[in-house]
Formats: structure tokens, sequence, C-alpha cells
């Protein structure tokens, strides 16, 4: 009887391993198929995809230029999000149509608040720092004729942007302040905040100490440069440092240098405008001006101008390319020219936009 069952047993699973074989294979094909598609997919999909590139610098440590390799991701053309963006300001809409996501115009005379676009919110304001970091040198009364040393700590090793100056490189204090308001010179910005009793750590206190002097409530410093996705002000706030430093001659002046000769390393050398509003043939009048820009806070520009006899401050943080911020200071500056002082409220009032006529109270 046993051998009886365990040959039924072995003839019932001869009959049905066939059957099993075969479901299996037809599962296994199923799955290759599917896997095959799926690589395929992830094939095509790969293709698509943006690439790594291999970006060769040459950076000097220590006295010595070396030779180092970075991966950079190519991200395609689609713009990266600001700060700004992603706090939803890309919404907000204005009479005049302005591609930045912040805008400020006040009368400088009377503080009085033309026209306002998110003027209140915070935001990353890049080298627009550089001014503040220029108004506490000047303020300190610090020698500007010393002779400052770029070192390694002034080399930005968190965005890695570019500079004209090498380690090693000396300046002078009044030049190092020179370059850094007219050419946006990284490197000098530090080494001005690095050169401050106390080093930079004070330098930095110092400059946040004059924002809360100056009623910049919205505003905080972490660096010298603007390099640092911490140093954020808002529009209103920068209007307040605008005033302040146009007290001061010579940041009027090395502000809006088209361009200019400084020594350094006691020889001559060609630093430009990183503002072409200030050039002769613009047609503009520009009494003080500071641009910005990094990723994270698009492109930025505060400046003093007058129009059509109106001394103004204007603000514009948060473009997107430097030929949208411009344009909409163009934008601007008209608007403002086809304003009548005497009866702009009632002007802007049948323009429907009253937010433009603000009271400056509490700006």
């Amino acid at each position: 009887m046993y051998k009886v069952i365990v040959a039924a047993l072995l003839s019932a699973l001869c009959v049905s391993v066939p059957v099993t074989a075969v479901q299996a294979a037809e599962g296994v094909k199923k799955t290759a198929k599917k896997s095959v598609v799926k690589k395929a997919g992830v094939r095509r999909l790969a293709a698509a995809e943006p690439r790594d590139k291999i970006v060769r610098r040459v950076v000097t440590v220590r006295g010595k230029k070396k030779v180092v390799y970075q991966r950079m991701t190519n991200v395609g053309f689609a713009p990266r999000p600001t700060m700004g963006d992603l706090a939803g300001l890309n919404l907000t809409r204005d009479p005049l149509d302005l591609k930045s996501n912040v805008a400020l115009v006040v009368d400088q005379n009377n503080a009085e608040v033309l026209f306002e676009k998110n003027a209140n919110v915070a935001l990353p304001i890049a080298s627009i720092t550089k001014m503040m970091t220029a108004l506490v040198v000047v303020e300190a009364n610090q020698d500007l004729d010393e002779v400052l040393t770029v070192t390694e700590d002034d080399v930005d090793r968190a965005k890695f942007s570019s500079s004209r100056l090498n380690v090693g490189d000396q300046l002078t204090r009044r030049n190092m302040l020179h370059i850094a308001l007219m050419s946006s010179e990284n490197r000098a910005a530090s080494a001005l905040g690095r050169n401050y009793p106390g080093g930079l750590p004070a330098f930095v206190e110092a400059m946040n100490a004059k924002a809360q002097a100056l009623g910049m409530t919205e505003t905080h410093y972490a660096d010298s440069t603007g390099l640092s996705t911490r140093n954020v002000a808002s529009a209103r706030d920068l209007a307040k440092l605008a005033m302040a430093a146009y007290e001061h001659p010579m940041l009027r002046e090395f502000s809006t240098d088209p361009k200019a000769i400084v020594e350094r390393n006691g020889r001559p050398v060609q630093f430009g405008t990183t503002n072409g509003l200030v050039m002769p043939t613009s047609g503009w009048q520009i009494g003080l001006q500071k641009t910005g820009f990094i990723n994270e806070a698009g492109r930025c520009m505060m400046m003093q101008a007058v129009v059509e006899g109106r001394a103004v401050i204007m603000v514009l943080l948060d473009a997107k390319g430097t030929a949208a911020r411009v344009a909409d200071a163009v934008r601007m500056k008209k608007w403002l020219a086809a304003l009548k002082p005497a009866s702009f409220s009632d002007t802007a009032g049948a323009a429907g936009a009253g937010a433009m006529t603000q009271s400056a109270a509490g700006m």
C-alpha cells in the first residue's frame, strides 16, 4: 500500500511540474519584459536628465597655486527659485508689471513712500550688504591709507565667486573700500571686515548694531560680503541704509564711479562698475548705488537718483536677470517722470494705485 501511495504521489508531481514550470517561465518572461521596459524607460529618462560636468579651477593655497576639479551639475534652463519665489512673492502683481519681487521708491526729502511692493519682507540682499560694510568702515574712522593684505580667509569657499584679487595682494583700505563698492569685490569686503578691531566677528556685530541704530528692524548681517544667505533685509530697511550712506561723500563717489585705477601691490590696475546705469551715457543721475546677486537673492539694486528734479531712493530686489532689473529701474523712472509732485496723491488715486501713496509712517 505504501508503494502505491508513493507511486501515486510521484505521478502527480510529474504531471504538475511541467505546468508549474511553464507558468513560472511565462511569469519570468512577463517580469523580464516589464523589467526591460522599465530599464528602457530609465535609459530614456537618463538620456534626458542633466549630466554633471567637471570644472577646472585654479586656487591659491598658502601662496601656491593649485589646480582643483569640482563637479558641477547642469541644471538645464529652468531657473532656480529664489527665496522670494519660495515665499510666494512672485505671485504679487503691481501696476507697473515689474519683474522684481520687491520694489520700493521713497522721496528722499520727506521719506514719503511713492511706490511699494512687498517692501516689508526680509530677503537675502547679496552684495547690497557691502554698503553697510562701507558705512561701518567709514564711521569707525579707520586709517584709509593702511595697507591690507588678502589672505586665504578672504577666499570664498562656499560659492566659489570670482575675484580679481589674489591671496597675497596688498591694497590700501581706501582702495579696498573703493572696489568693494564699485566692483563688488568680495575679497576686498572680506578683508575690510577682517581688519576691524576684534576681527570679523566684531565687525559683523558692529554692522548689526548700526542697523539697529538706523531702525532697520528687519535686517540681520552674518558677513561683510553678502555671500551668506543669512544677510537679510527688507526694502524699507535698505532705504534707511541708503539715506544714511548718502551722507558720506566718499561712499557716494566710490559707489558711482564707472571705472577707476587703483594700486594693487604698488601697480595700477583698472576696475569697473557692476551697474551700467552710472555710465555717463545712461541718462541717469545717480548719487549712490549698490548692486547684488546670489542665486537665493536674485538680482538686487539699491540707489539714490534724481528724476525730474525729485531725489528718490529706489530699491529693487529679487529680479530674474540683470536685464530685468535694469528694465524695472527704467520703467520706474518713466513712471516717476510722469508724476506731478504737487498733485501726486490725486494722480495716483485716479490710477487706482492707492498702495503707492502710503504714508512713510513706520518706515
